[in-house]
């Protein structure tokens, strides 16, 4: 094991090491299904040089938001297989990501870059993604201003009426920005992830932890202009879009592991206690698209689910409420691992998951399959299987 900045993690060799006990079946199985379903996709990425998004817009360019979900999944599958293959891939479907650390047109260069070349460089150590982690944090930076505290997301919208439109989704960038701070030591990245966790947790949340999709803010002034949507129910009073309460959830559980700040660990905890007891949560814990608005439809979004799970895995090992929130994980992974939800090799176009869902109400991608999905399914069945081994699966930053 190594710790890097405080950060305590698992490389491809010692993620699942011999002497640990066997993973469930349902999880070995779930492995087995996207190893089949990522080989085939794999050969139709490096085939086109495009990535996979959905099964309704199919393969994308490497400027599309979800462009490094794909070679991210090729770096779990080589952290859990531990075979050079693996390898191969994840760094061939990686570098066709070159350039975008350049790229300031939106916010989504974390979603982009850390999956990953973020991914590549914890497991690897290759300096030449180090660098390209940085390079993206910077870029990234681009798009903050000192006089909202908050990283702008997209720009300005006159028909939208936004000025500075801020999504949920934001959060995970953050993570890129913490990762880079501790490979440079800049700490201008470090305090601007800090002051948009800051300003969003403040405003972006209602009383009773729920959140709208999009904030928009005075760009002169900081001040709060009107709560929006984008994704989720169009009710801005009450929409509470599923994956973007998951968003939210894994971005204050991360900040919490990278700062060791409380209130961030304590804000985690709202969200998932919100959650856990919302009454339109359903039986197997596979979110409807919003559960402001079951009454609409009952569609359900396993990648709101996924990043619900990966976030509880990690959160339970940082909270008093751990047991809970371990329990409730599992139970996600377990019902995303079966049947009903688990693609069968050689369908659903290679993706691993079925029923995600992506926006609803502009009726896009619907009830199919979203890259984003299956990465954070991988990624919380290795988080899981460190921790029913008695693996660390992160250590919180000394300040």
């Amino acid at each position: 094991m190594t710790l890097l900045g405080g950060r305590s993690i698992l490389t491809a060799q010692q993620v699942l090491p011999p002497q640990m006990k066997e993973a469930p079946a349902w999880v070995t199985n779930a492995f087995t299904v996207a190893q089949a379903q990522s080989e085939a996709m794999y050969k139709e990425v490096m085939k086109t040089k495009l990535l996979p998004r959905s099964i309704q817009r199919g393969l994308q360019p490497k400027t599309d938001w979800t462009a490094g979900f794909f070679p991210g999944t090729l770096w779990y599958l080589y952290a859990y297989t531990r075979e050079d293959t693996w390898k191969t891939r994840a760094e061939n479907a990686t570098a066709l990501m070159k350039g975008e650390q350049n790229n300031a047109f939106d916010h989504d260069i974390g979603f982009k870059m850390y999956s990953c070349y973020g991914n590549g460089y914890l497991l690897t150590g290759n300096k030449a993604y180090r660098h390209i982690i940085f390079r993206s944090a910077k870029t990234l930076t681009s798009r903050y201003s000192y006089k909202t505290g908050l990283i702008m997301s997209w720009e300005p919208d006159t028909k939208r009426d936004w000025l500075f439109p801020v999504i949920i989704d934001n959060m995970i960038n953050l993570e890129l920005l913490m990762e880079a701070y501790k490979i440079s030591g800049d700490t201008t990245l470090r305090n601007i992830a800090v002051s948009h966790a800051d300003k969003t947790m403040k405003y972006h949340y209602r009383k009773n932890m729920s959140c709208p999709h999009v904030v928009d803010y005075e760009p002169e002034t900081g001040a709060l202009r009107k709560y929006d949507w984008n994704n989720g129910s169009d009710d801005t009073t009450n929409s509470t879009w599923s994956r973007g309460q998951s968003w939210g959830l894994y971005g204050y559980t991360m900040m919490y592991r990278e700062t060791g700040n409380l209130r961030y660990l304590q804000h985690a905890e709202k969200i998932a206690d919100f959650l856990l007891s919302h009454p339109n949560m359903p039986a197997d814990m596979i979110p409807y698209w919003d559960y402001s608005a079951p009454h609409r439809s009952k569609m359900r979004d396993t990648s709101a689910a996924a990043i619900m799970a990966s976030a509880l895995m990690e959160l339970s090992t940082y909270s008093a409420q751990g047991k809970e929130y371990f329990e409730a994980g599992e139970k996600q992974l377990k019902s995303l691992s079966s049947p009903t939800y688990l693609a069968k090799p050689g369908t659903h176009k290679n993706f691993i998951l079925m029923h995600a869902t992506g926006n609803f109400l502009r009726s896009s991608e619907l009830d199919g399959a979203l890259s984003y999905a299956d990465y954070y399914f991988m990624e919380g069945l290795l988080r899981y299987l460190k921790l029913i081994n008695g693996k660390e699966l992160y250590k919180v930053a000394e300040l």
